[in-house]
C-alpha cells in the first residue's frame, strides 16, 4: 500500500515533520512519482483494525444547505413575526401611559372640584353671616369696644360694625388665615375706604361693604 505524506499523517497520527525527517533518515520506504512522494507500507505490516480504517471510504463533509426562496421567506416570516411581538409590547405600553395620565387628570380634577366646594361652602357662610348682621344692624348698632383700654371715650363707629378679628372667629377662620387677612387689611388701609381702623383695631361695615375678596 502507498500513501502521500498527507495521507500517511493522517492515517497514522503523523505530523509532516517527523514524516520528513524519517524520509530523510530512510526510515520509511518511498517512491516518487511525477514529483509527488509514495511512503510505501506492506499491508501485512498493519493489524487488522488499521486495514479495516485505511479500507473503509472517507466520510464525505455535508455539502451545505443552499439558500432557497422558501427559506428567505420564513427568516422574513420570524422577523416580521418578532416586529409584531415588539409594536404590541410598544402598544401596551403607550395604553398604560395613556391610562395613567387619565387617573391623574381624574385625581386633580376631583381635588379642584373638591377646592372649590369648600370655596362655595366658605362663601355661604360668609353670606349667612353678612345676611345676619345686616338684619341685626337694623335694630341695634354694633360696636366692640376694648374693655382693657382707657374707658374715657368709647371709638365712634357706625351700625354694623364689628371688630374684625371677631368677625374672623365666628366665620371659622383658622389663626394663619386671621393674619393672612389681617395683613391683607393693613396693606390697603389708607387706600381702600372699606377699611375701618380705630384705636389700632381694625373694623368692618357689613351694613355697607362686601369683603369677601379680603377673605379667599
Amino acid at each position: 500500500m502507498r500513501f502521500t505524506v498527507d495521507d500517511y499523517a493522517k492515517t497514522f497520527k503523523m505530523s509532516k515533520e517527523m514524516i520528513q525527517n524519517k524520509l530523510r533518515t530512510k526510515r520509511l520506504n518511498y517512491i516518487i512519482e511525477g514529483g509527488i512522494t509514495y511512503i510505501i507500507v506492506p499491508k501485512s505490516s498493519l493489524d487488522e483494525t488499521k486495514q479495516q480504517e485505511i479500507a473503509q471510504p472517507p466520510k464525505s463533509s455535508p455539502s451545505p444547505q443552499k439558500t432557497t426562496v422558501g427559506m428567505i421567506i420564513a427568516l422574513y416570516q420570524k422577523e416580521n413575526q418578532q416586529l409584531k411581538l415588539k409594536i404590541k409590547e410598544l402598544e401596551n405600553k403607550v395604553d398604560r401611559l395613556v391610562n395613567d395620565k387619565e387617573q391623574m387628570l381624574i385625581a386633580e380634577r376631583e381635588r379642584i372640584k373638591e377646592i372649590y366646594t369648600a370655596k362655595d361652602e366658605q362663601l355661604k357662610n360668609l353670606l349667612e353671616v353678612i345676611n345676619t348682621k345686616l338684619l341685626l344692624s337694623q335694630n341695634t348698632p354694633v360696636c366692640d369696644v376694648d374693655i382693657t383700654s382707657t374707658p374715657s371715650v368709647s371709638p365712634s363707629l357706625p351700625n354694623g360694625t364689628i371688630e374684625l378679628k371677631r368677625y374672623l372667629k365666628f366665620i371659622g377662620m383658622g389663626s394663619e388665615e386671621r393674619k393672612a387677612v389681617k395683613r391683607r387689611f393693613e396693606l390697603s388701609y389708607g387706600s381702600d375706604i372699606r377699611i375701618i381702623q380705630k384705636e389700632g383695631e381694625f373694623y368692618v361695615d357689613l351694613s355697607k361693604y362686601d369683603y369677601t375678596d379680603f377673605l379667599s
